[in-house]
């Protein structure tokens, strides 16, 4: 962790066009303690940012520039707001700068190189860096968060994954070889390019599921959950696309060991494990969390259901797919490694209705 008194942190940030990318700067320009160096976009190189994004007018003066290591290095921290395979080619030359990075996409979240590239269709371009990344999940890694150089932000489906998951995991409550995540997210989280199944017209008025048969984000989830139960841990997990903008609603199902833990006690577990966490909250018993609790806001809420006093338990889980799960839990991972509170920056609650 680096102390910085009363200093403003100065950040940069490599592909600010995206979502991820314009939920960062809203973000950033409204936090006490971050000035904006620098925001690259070779496409939109010279233009003001508040141009392209009006929502920014008057908060922030700066035009898009091409990428630049000597520029970039002069920040603080960069944060990368890319596709994949764009992050793990630019960051090695910032390491050795002594410029810290957080990486929103998935080019440092797992540590296996060759589960990497299987996953991703390419060998991965500094694989002696996999060991070397912390992964961003705070609720997690906090305290190692806290000392990294260069941290791999959780993706938004594990993070409403592992943290529905985790009390359950971290006690042996449950069958950690059978976890099921049944989980639905709204368009932004394909991103922001051209994509005819994204079209209005496409997805509209229709649910769907899709990668059934193996998704991106399932090696992560399961590193994830291996981690929190401390060996190996095995799960199904289903995505879906609902349309609507942005948002994730996980039903996570997990059985039992002991059929004789009460839901009394089951609640009173969650709520322990997450008293402390600020932007974790376990919802009374009998609520069914909804998406729009959160919108806007860096808030994981749950919520834990036994249907029929069974040996299943079920956990619902909602995120901001572009907030927990993409640029706050950024953001918060930045205060950490920098010293600030927290929650610092990240205090609004989720926009209603």
């Amino acid at each position: 962790m680096t102390d910085t008194g009363e200093r403003t942190l100065k950040a940069g940030i490599v592909g600010g066009t995206g979502y991820a990318g314009v939920e960062l700067l809203r973000l950033l320009t409204a936090h006490p303690r971050v000035q904006l160096h620098c925001i690259t976009s070779r496409g939109e190189e010279g233009r003001a940012v508040a141009e392209l994004f009006p929502n920014l007018r008057g908060l922030l003066d700066l035009e898009f520039t091409a990428p630049s290591t000597q520029r970039l290095a002069e920040c603080d921290l960069v944060f990368f707001a890319t596709p994949h395979n764009v992050a793990m080619h630019a960051v090695p030359e910032l390491l050795e700068a002594g410029t810290r990075v957080v990486d929103i996409s998935a080019d440092f979240r797992l540590r296996d190189p060759d589960l990497w590239a299987r996953w991703y269709d390419e060998a991965h371009a500094c694989p002696e860096l996999l060991a070397q990344s912390i992964y961003g999940l705070p609720e997690l890694n906090r305290q190692r968060i806290a000392d990294a150089r260069l941290v791999g932000c959780a993706g938004c489906y594990p993070t409403a994954i592992q943290l529905g998951f985790m009390p359950l995991l971290e006690q042996g409550l449950v069958d950690e070889q059978h976890l099921i995540a049944s989980a639905a997210s709204g368009a932004s989280g394909a991103g922001k390019s051209a994509k005819v199944p994204m079209l209005l017209a496409e997805a509209g008025e229709s649910f769907k599921a899709y990668g059934a048969g193996g998704h991106r984000h399932l090696p992560e989830i399961e590193q994830g959950l291996s981690d929190i139960a401390g060996g190996p841990a095995h799960a199904t997990f289903v995505p879906h696309l609902i349309p609507m903008v942005r948002g994730i609603h996980a039903s996570l199902y997990a059985r039992l060991r002991d059929t004789g833990d009460s839901l009394d006690a089951l609640q009173q577990l969650y709520e322990r494990r997450f008293a402390d966490e600020p932007f974790v909250d376990v919802m009374p018993p009998g609520t069914h969390p909804e998406t729009r609790w959160v919108r806007g806001a860096n808030h994981c809420r749950l919520a834990v259901h036994r249907p029929g006093d069974g040996d299943t338990l079920v956990v619902l889980s909602v995120i901001d797919n572009l907030v927990k799960g993409a640029s706050g839990q950024a953001v918060q991972i930045m205060n950490i490694m920098f010293g600030l509170a927290e929650t610092q920056g990240l205090e609004q609650p989720g926009l209603m209705p």
